[in-house]
């Protein structure tokens, strides 16, 4: 089993990290976000911004997409969890908003995620995103081709 390297390098993140394991404590073994995954875990960001991907897999390529999160935003502060679990299938919705601020300007970032997860055998096998993407661009500027 891989363990992701260097946790450090996701400081920025500390924020998410913190309300999602609030949202699946006692559902998931692991002290760590990415300690929760499955290797395998699939991610689908159903909702998200130009030029990010729709899917990846596994644990390790998941990190190494949230590795570089610092060097976009900083988030401040996680808030008003909501949490739907259906305790035959094993689906977990989290309902959440962050707060920070984007690295390069300064400018505040705000954003209301949906986050549907499926947990087997204790660790996240998928997880389906969906953010507000206006709010990012509202935060970092508009694609050029808008």
């Amino acid at each position: 089993m891989g363990t992701v390297r260097n946790l450090e390098d996701f400081k920025a993140l500390e924020p998410f990290f913190d309300i999602i394991g609030k949202g699946v404590t006692g559902l998931v073994d692991g002290d760590h976000f990415f300690d929760t995954l499955a290797e395998d875990a699939v991610f689908d960001y159903v909702i998200t911004v130009p030029g990010y991907p729709r899917r990846v897999v596994g644990r390790e390529a998941v990190a190494e997409l949230y590795r570089p999160y610092g060097t976009t935003f900083a988030l401040s502060r996680c808030h008003g969890l909501r949490v739907h679990h259906d305790q035959q299938t094993g689906v977990v919705v989290l309902e959440y908003s962050s707060e920070g601020q984007v690295i390069s300007t300064g400018a505040p970032y705000a954003n209301h995620y949906i986050s549907v997860l499926t947990i087997v055998d204790h660790k996240i096998t998928s997880w389906r995103d969906y953010l507000d993407p206006i709010a990012v661009f509202d935060a970092t500027g508009w694609p050029n081709e808008h």
